[in-house]
């Protein structure tokens, strides 16, 4: 298969071919080329080829999109969006732990999956040309035993080692700690993240917030940094004062 290199190429990741050849159709209709495949292993022919963005099934058979999520995510960090039929939060929290940057549930309207690409990939390029956001003073901030460094887009200890963060842990880290000291409601949190709030509920947010907590606080049932603010939401304490753990 022969990758054009004027157009930006979507690669649809589905074991029902008739869901493939739907996809794939519309996103002709709108100008993009894409490149489909029924199984994981077909993607690796294609890893040299310029991808811009990934439409992964969470249930395929056989192997999990989960999985293919988070390898995609630890080579290249190329944007994933999550499709399934299953409309669970639990599993949409899951699919974006692992490295998916948004999720939509099947049948899905063409219109806003459309929608949801565009959105994703212009939010892609952003962060490709801009790697650190104006709210940002500064390349790095440190709180407690870690420092976020914003460049590198890593999250390292006072041993100088690095913690491993899956897209979406980084990211809610990264507008937790620039926004710290403020109250943030779920709501605005799920909007950075770039999700569809008609399809998420507070509990996607909280099993973010529950996981990001098991790797920065000393006792993820006591947290110091990342407090909750009952019927508000959460609020990142850089310097937690004696006393201050909810």
């Amino acid at each position: 298969m022969q990758v054009s290199k004027n157009v930006q190429h979507i690669a649809v990741i589905d074991d029902d071919p008739l869901v493939r050849t739907a996809i794939a159709d519309l996103l002709r209709t709108h100008g993009y080329e894409p490149i489909t495949f029924s199984k994981s292993e077909e993607v690796q022919i294609y890893r040299g080829a310029k991808i811009d963005l990934f439409l992964i099934d969470l249930r395929l058979v056989n192997e999990s999109g989960l999985d293919i999520a988070r390898d995609i995510y630890q080579k290249d960090q190329t944007p994933v969006i999550m499709l399934s039929g299953v409309g669970d939060e639990i599993d949409k929290a899951i699919g974006l732990e692992a490295g998916a940057d948004d999720f939509v549930s099947k049948p899905f309207n063409s219109r806003e999956l459309i929608a949801r690409i565009r959105a994703l990939l212009r939010r892609s390029q952003i962060t490709k040309t801009k790697s650190v956001p104006s709210i940002k003073s500064s390349k790095y901030i440190r709180f407690g035993k870690f420092t976020v460094n914003f460049d590198q887009r890593q999250l390292i200890d006072n041993e100088d080692k690095e913690i491993s963060l899956t897209n979406a842990e980084f990211r809610l880290l990264e507008y937790l700690v620039t926004h710290h000291d403020r109250v943030i409601d779920r709501e605005e949190l799920l909007t950075h993240m770039g999700s569809d709030l008609a399809q998420y509920v507070d509990r996607t947010v909280d099993v973010m917030i529950l996981r990001l907590r098991g790797k920065i606080e000393v006792s993820p049932s006591r947290p110091i940094h990342i407090q909750t603010r009952r019927g508000k939401g959460y609020v990142f304490v850089l310097s937690p004062t004696v006393g201050s753990q909810q």
